[in-house]
């Protein structure tokens, strides 16, 4: 009776689970900019409104000190992110990655059927061929759509859609906007069509670090030397090209040499050389090679796996270890710090100067001497609609109602994004100090605020000049 054979289970292939994320991703992305609260978006970064929009909550470029812990919080994230899964951030989540799949699975294998399959894709499209210069065109100018999308995409960030597209039509008022946009599109294209790979091998500071970043626990595309055998020394140099042509002590090894892991591989390395910089941890060459060791009844002789469990044998990957654990109380003490420093935001900008001249002094029809503090209230709403202002003095304990605002008598309209300036006179006629010696400064507190909204209302110090005595005495 024969031997029944093992059958090994093959599951979704990992490319597969790419195209999910890379179309999550987009998405996300597209549709991210056009989601507002209160009219304030997820980040907006708006040079031409002169605001920072983050998580939803309005700031003005005066508190532009947010963006260095919010750029601090995303290359942690990342040095994170490759500290524990290697270059995933290449493979799954980079733009550029998503951009050339998009391109060349979708558009020159699916679409026009330039390339065979999309198992190799070392192999370019035969060019000669006057149906491939045809089908090269259409690609191009389908790229060239798509990276128009993709720019107008990224500009969202920077240019609100609801201003993006006024803007747009108004073309002649908006050139740069336009030239920006056509700038990056043909990057992209180029990018793309012509540059590929070489970006993620030649090009990108990112790929220069990382080996930095990296520890024997680090997850990474990995070839099971002690399984498949060692297809090359210690210089690199290639030991066999076919399975006959093992030596006797790998003997062992079973790795059939098909070289599928090298055909699919995007960036055209050789995976069972070991860690190699241009490695975008796609996870292809796991595909092909679970595929071909599959259908033999064995698991995959490239497994996405750490230096420590595949290659050194010494256990389990230890994925939260004190690297990891450092990682993540950084990004969560930023994360504090950028929500403690964004709930401390102020709903209105209010800058008080006093004016050249100290105070003024006027004699009064009852006896008593006026005296008048004048100021610049420079004054901006940072909502997105307008409304009435006014303002308050809180002066100093048993000082309560002695000092008025004499002007403006009434509230004021200001509209959103436009500084409003106000020349604001603080009056006394009671005797707030008897000092001979000189005049007396008075600590005052403002308090400005909006008629419309109960929280939007801001404190600022100022001082009251009074006059000494002999000056007083002198008004009369």
């Amino acid at each position: 009776m024969s031997e029944k054979k093992e059958v090994y289970k093959i599951p979704m292939k990992w490319r597969i689970k790419r195209y999910y994320m890379y179309f999550i991703a987009t998405l996300f992305i597209i549709i991210l900019p056009w989601i507002t609260i209160d009219g304030n978006h997820f980040f907006l970064l708006s040079f031409d409104k002169l605001k920072l929009h983050l998580a939803f909550v309005q700031f003005d470029m005066q508190e532009l000190y947010l963006m260095p812990f919010l750029l601090m919080f995303m290359f942690l994230g990342v040095f994170g992110m490759t500290a524990m899964g290697g270059r995933v951030f290449c493979g799954w989540v980079c733009p550029q990655t998503a951009f050339r799949a998009i391109y060349r699975d979708l558009i020159e294998t699916k679409i026009l059927g330039m390339r065979k399959n999309i198992k190799n894709k070392q192999k370019e499209p035969d060019m000669t061929l006057t149906k491939n210069k045809v089908k090269k065109a259409i690609a191009i100018l389908i790229a060239f759509f798509a990276s128009y999308l993709a720019a107008s995409n990224f500009l969202w960030f920077f240019v609100p859609p609801e201003d993006f597209f006024v803007y747009l039509a108004d073309y002649q008022n908006h050139w740069a906007l336009i030239g920006i946009m056509t700038g990056i599109a043909l990057f992209l294209v180029y990018d793309i069509v012509f540059l590929k790979e070489d970006f993620c091998s030649y090009i990108c500071p990112y790929s220069r670090i990382q080996s930095v970043l990296y520890d024997e626990h680090t997850v990474m595309s990995l070839y099971n030397t002690h399984r498949g055998g060692h297809i090359y020394d210690d210089n690199h140099d290639k030991q066999y090209t076919k399975q006959k042509d093992l030596q006797s002590d790998e003997s062992h090894a079973e790795c059939t040499t098909c070289e599928s892991c090298v055909t699919i591989c995007p960036t055209h390395i050789d995976i069972r050389k070991g860690l190699q910089l241009e490695c975008i941890n796609c996870l292809e060459c796991v595909d092909a090679c679970t595929t071909v060791m599959g259908k033999l009844g064995k698991p995959s002789l490239v497994t996405w796996s750490s230096e420590y469990e595949v290659i050194e044998k010494k256990g389990k990957t230890q994925f939260f270890r004190a690297k990891i654990l450092g990682y993540i109380a950084l990004l969560v003490g930023l994360m504090v710090i950028l929500a403690m420093m964004g709930s401390t935001k102020e709903n209105m900008l209010l800058n008080i100067n006093k004016e050249s001249r100290v105070y003024s002094t006027k004699l009064m029809p009852d006896g008593k001497v006026r005296v008048d503090n004048a100021y610049v209230f420079l004054l901006q709403n940072t909502q997105n609609k307008t409304m009435k202002f006014y303002f308050e003095v809180i002066p100093p304990k048993g000082m309560e109602g002695k000092i008025i605002i004499a002007k403006p008598r009434k509230e004021f309209t200001a509209v959103p994004g436009i500084k409003k300036k106000k020349v604001v006179i603080l009056r006394t006629t009671e005797v707030l100090s008897k000092n001979n010696r000189g005049d007396t400064l008075i600590p005052i507190k403002i308090r400005a605020y909006s008629l419309d909204r109960k929280d939007v209302v801001v404190y600022r110090d100022a001082v009251f000049t009074f006059p000494k005595l002999d000056i007083l005495k002198a008004s009369k």
